[in-house]
């Protein structure tokens, strides 16, 4: 019977006798990818909520300082990879450093995990900067006249000193104030390295140099010009005419924004260098002719001891009636050297400023950085002794007009 039933429960054209039995796993091959997969995406998901290292796997650095050990004993109780601690009486008592000590700063590709060590003085101004004092950007900075912001340092008054004369251009002030006297402001300078250091060592230190925010680092930009004592200026970027059309940048101060939040974009732009005597505008047709936008800037740099320097390209500025009203040191450029960038046309315009300069006592022009510019003004400037006519820093032309 049993043979029976296995030939009646067997498909028609095969034969049941000796037929084995195939395993079969209770999944397909396809399956078992799927869970595989979805594993791997969980495990994934839960390394990244769960996990507490903030770098999110991106490549790190780690730089150890190592300080030369106070004794032998000191290294014997440290922890491996530790580097001991001076006991608090001792540190308490500690001799300064000298430009013998030096550290290593061991730099480790978080990639790679490549050593390099490099060695640095112990006199470093980053490493000296400790409590409340500011570490110096630039310089011959004062540290009393900064004062830390959410962006940086920005300038501040402090023990009487302003940064307008404290950061000042030296000059023969009682000459000047005897004979007919002219300001050169070069502007635009911090964006284009090439066309700034041909500005900063072409033309005699007497000439004022302003600096846009922008640039990779117009800092360092800055604090090579003063080292070959020019006096410097910070152009703040301001809304034109035609903007957006027209955009002076990132931060640009507007007629839309509040005070409160063109003030913090003022923060912004004075935390991008230091060491400058004053602001001027950047563009800021539109911005400079408007009072209530302008008033808060205007206050703000007067609090800050700076001063306010007016390109003079639009006769609707309000600068100057601000700045009388919060004796804040102010000049306005009589015109642009370089309005037609022709050597010929150069050449008339610093005719004309001499003209002025010998009616009204003081004249003040200012120019872009251009070869032609550069090299028209280096070659008149050379004259101007014989004519009887004195080149001074913008903040000496400032405080004699202020004082005749």
């Amino acid at each position: 019977m049993a043979e029976a039933a296995d030939e009646l429960s067997t498909p028609l054209g095969q034969n049941a006798v000796g037929r084995t039995r195939r395993f079969r796993l209770p999944f397909t091959a396809m399956q078992a990818f799927a869970v595989l997969l979805g594993l791997v995406l969980v495990g994934f998901v839960g390394i990244a909520l769960f996990n507490d290292n903030p770098l999110g796997g991106e490549p790190i650095a780690r730089v150890t300082l190592r300080n030369p050990p106070p004794a032998a004993a000191d290294d014997k109780h440290a922890p491996a990879g530790q580097v001991a601690a001076e006991p608090a009486a001792k540190s308490a008592t500690k001799a300064p450093a000298t430009a013998s000590d030096a550290r290593t700063v061991t730099i480790i590709d978080g990639s790679s995990g490549k050593r390099q060590d490099v060695v640095i003085g112990a006199g470093d101004p980053a490493d000296k900067a400790d409590g409340d004092t500011p570490p110096l950007a630039m310089t011959g900075i004062d540290p009393r006249l900064l004062e830390k912001s959410r962006y940086g340092m920005i300038p501040v008054v402090a023990d009487g000193l302003k940064p307008f004369t404290v950061y000042a251009a030296e000059a023969d002030r009682a000459k000047a104030a005897r004979m007919p006297v002219v300001a050169i402001v070069v502007a635009g300078l911090g964006v284009g390295a090439a066309k700034t250091i041909d500005a900063i060592m072409k033309l005699p230190p007497a000439v004022t140099l302003a600096f846009t925010p922008y640039g990779s680092d117009p800092g360092k930009l800055a604090e090579r010009a003063r080292s070959q004592r020019h006096e410097i200026l910070l152009q703040i970027p301001m809304e034109p005419f035609d903007y957006p059309d027209n955009d002076p940048g990132p931060q640009t101060l507007l007629t839309t924004l509040s005070s409160e939040q063109n003030l913090d974009r003022f923060y912004w732009h004075l935390s991008r260098l230091q060491g400058y005597a004053g602001i001027a505008n950047f563009m800021g047709g539109r911005f400079v002719a408007a009072d209530p936008v302008m008033q808060p800037i205007v206050r703000e740099a007067a609090k800050r001891g700076l001063s306010y320097f007016d390109d003079g390209s639009t006769p609707r500025s309000v600068a100057q009636t601000l700045s009388a009203g919060q004796s804040l040191p102010f000049a306005k450029a009589d015109f642009a050297i370089d309005a037609v960038p022709t050597s010929a046309e150069i050449d008339r315009a610093l005719v004309k400023l001499e003209t002025i300069a010998k009616e009204r006592g003081t004249a003040v022009g200012v120019a872009s950085a251009l070869p032609v510019s550069i090299e028209r003004l280096g070659a008149w400037l050379k004259t101007l002794d014989s004519k009887g006519i004195m080149l001074v820093p913008l903040t000496t032309a400032m405080l004699k007009s202020k004082s005749g």
